[in-house]
Formats: C-alpha cells, sequence, structure tokens
C-alpha cells in the first residue's frame, strides 16, 4: 500500500512538473470549436445564410484530394461549403465531404490537424487555427536573431533595462 500512494505521489509530482503546452491546449480547444460547427451542420444542414470557408494544408499527412486538385493547390486550398455538396461526414479525426469543382464532383478527406482556418462571413465568425509549423519557424527565426544580435536595443522594443538604476 505505501508503494502505491508513493508511485502516486510521483506521478503527480511529475505531472505538475511538466511544462504547459498552451499553443497545443488553445489549438485543440479551437479545433473542437470547428468540430462542433461541422457537426451542426451534418446533423441540420446549413440554414439561413451561413455559409463555410475553409482552407487547409493540401500537403497534410492523410488529406485525401483528387491528383488534378493537388496539382492546382500543392500547398493550401480553401474550399466553399455553401449550397451544394454531399457525402458530408464528420469523425473524430477528419470531414469527409464531396464537392463540385468544375462540374466535376470530388471526394475530399480532410484531417482537422491540416485546417489552417475556417470562417463563416453571414454570422461575422472566423478562427485561424494555430499552425505549430509556423510557430516553430517564428520561435527560431527570433532565436538566431537574438543569438546574432547579444545587445538588444531595448528603447526598440519597449522594454525597460532596470540594470541601468540599479545601484551598486
Amino acid at each position: 500500500m505505501i508503494y502505491k500512494k508513493k508511485h502516486i505521489t510521483i506521478n503527480l509530482i511529475y505531472h505538475f512538473c511538466m511544462k504547459i503546452d498552451y499553443s497545443k491546449i488553445l489549438k485543440n480547444n479551437m479545433i473542437n470549436v470547428f468540430k462542433d460547427v461541422l457537426k451542426i451542420i451534418e446533423k441540420n444542414g446549413l440554414t439561413e445564410g451561413h455559409h463555410l470557408y475553409i482552407t487547409f494544408k493540401t500537403n497534410f499527412k492523410g488529406v485525401i484530394v483528387p491528383g488534378w486538385l493537388k496539382d492546382k493547390f500543392p500547398n493550401e486550398m480553401t474550399i466553399i461549403m455553401q449550397y451544394e455538396y454531399w457525402n458530408f461526414r464528420v469523425t473524430k479525426d477528419y470531414f469527409n465531404i464531396t464537392l463540385s469543382f468544375d462540374d466535376i464532383k470530388s471526394d475530399l478527406k480532410i484531417p482537422f490537424n491540416s485546417v489552417i482556418s475556417f470562417a463563416d462571413p453571414y454570422a461575422n465568425f472566423g478562427l485561424k487555427l494555430i499552425n505549430n509549423e509556423i510557430n516553430q519557424k517564428k520561435i527560431k527565426k527570433f532565436q538566431e536573431k537574438k543569438s546574432n544580435n547579444k545587445k538588444i536595443d531595448y528603447k526598440q522594443n519597449n522594454i525597460i533595462d532596470f540594470n541601468k538604476f540599479k545601484k551598486n
């Protein structure tokens, strides 16, 4: 019995000492908002004037689009979900939809993690989902800039250097 308590205590300490990944938490919640919107549409259809603009990465793992569309949009693509869509289904990790492009019906499978943004202009609502790839590039660029410029111009960055006012 003592071992079990000790094990639980160690696990609790480990979990509290872990770094909190706010970006990941925020992205998951924003994706859940998007999923909830799609589930409502799946159940009730698009009502009133609602329509969605959905931008996603076409080169993301798990995205399935016809080859000719992928050739036309190799990195990202925006689809409009409004009047004509078929075979719409929402799952835990992705959604399927058939849309018409130049009068050619095309089946799409779009994982939620590939979605960059979505908007409903009728509701004046939209979300830009956090893209960790872009965030990592910004962090790397900032770190490189910081290492290249050891001395930071604090006035330019609106940061006050309190060391200047410190008595020795």
